[in-house]
């Protein structure tokens, strides 16, 4: 009998906290306190496929290139190898704290951990256009001069004016490399950890060859796609609130239950879900439904035991 498929995309929060600086033991704890929550959907006769974001951690990959090659001239890796490794540091963690939960509780499963590249356009709008904040906070004269010794790179300044970062591109997902084999492991009950941090941005040369290049991939928006394209039975979108809200952190704050994609987008229109926050994780809602998929659940790990939990977003 083939079992339902669930895709379950981590946020940040999972993984770390905005009070802590990241140690792999504050890193652990979460992934496996987040982690217990799935089994729920294992009970519930479930396989599923993890995927998670690396803000955090491929940007201090990117301050260790900087401060290798500052102190001793160790070339310094490109944007791509930097996702590739944050992938599998991540995924290791993840996957090793899961086979710990399944051994606590008597479960015999295989966790396997894919490096996924992603393939994007290359003439995709976004690659003249960069937007998508990574790495170190700069001062301004600093980051003036790292593009007068570097032309390719592109600095803004924070919203939160906390200092000047380097923006990339984040063009969209368009095909997942290996996604036949993901779903072949998934389809015989393994656990499967794919498309971390939006994947290893790759795109097809004139020859058809893939090449690395220098972006980030929405995490979400990766996510709802792998889901698609495996035939996933559910979505389901981990962040740090149980559901979404309209009017949020307003005295009419209303949190939404179950709501339609015409609702769904008709409140993104409105301005209702913030383009750094909950905006993204809509618009990954609304592709997998759209195109295909029952319903995406955007909630916290911990709802994950209630019935009906979250906010689901239907066709219909």
């Amino acid at each position: 009998m083939i079992k339902k498929i669930a895709v379950v995309a981590f946020g940040g929060n999972a993984l770390l906290r905005d009070n802590e600086i990241g140690t792999i033991k504050q890193q652990e704890k979460h992934a496996y306190d987040t982690l217990t929550h799935l089994l729920k959907l294992l009970e519930d006769d479930f396989s599923i496929v993890i995927t998670h974001g690396n803000g955090p951690q491929v940007g201090n990959i990117m301050l260790r290139n900087d401060a290798g090659y500052n102190e001793f001239k160790i070339p310094k890796m490109p944007l791509d190898i930097c996702v590739a490794d944050s992938q599998g540091g991540i995924g290791y963690m993840i996957e090793r704290q899961m086979k710990n939960i399944l051994n606590e509780n008597k479960i015999k499963k295989n966790v396997v951990t894919f490096v996924t590249q992603v393939v994007v356009d290359i003439d995709d709008p976004a690659f003249k256009e960069p937007t998508k904040p990574i790495g170190a906070f700069y001062l301004k004269e600093e980051s003036e001069l790292l593009s007068k010794s570097n032309p390719n790179l592109v600095f803004k300044e924070d919203p939160g004016k906390r200092g000047w970062r380097r923006v990339v591109p984040s063009p969209k997902p368009i095909d997942i490399i290996n996604k036949e084999a993901i779903k072949d492991l998934t389809k015989k009950d393994n656990i499967v950890i794919a498309v971390g941090g939006g994947g290893v941005p790759v795109y097809r040369d004139n020859n058809k060859n893939l090449q690395g290049v220098e972006a980030v991939i929405d995490k979400d928006l990766a996510s709802a796609l792998l889901a698609r394209e495996i035939g996933a039975d559910a979505f389901y979108i981990i962040t740090d609130v149980p559901k979404v809200y309209v009017n949020f952190k307003k005295p009419d704050q209303k949190g939404l239950d179950k709501i339609t994609v015409a609702e769904a987008e008709k409140y993104y229109e409105e301005g209702e879900f913030a383009a750094g926050s909950m905006g993204p994780k809509i618009l990954a809602a609304i592709d997998f439904v759209k195109n295909g998929g029952k319903e995406t659940i955007i909630t916290e790990s911990t709802q994950l035991a209630i019935p009906n939990c979250g906010t689901r977003i239907v066709l219909k």
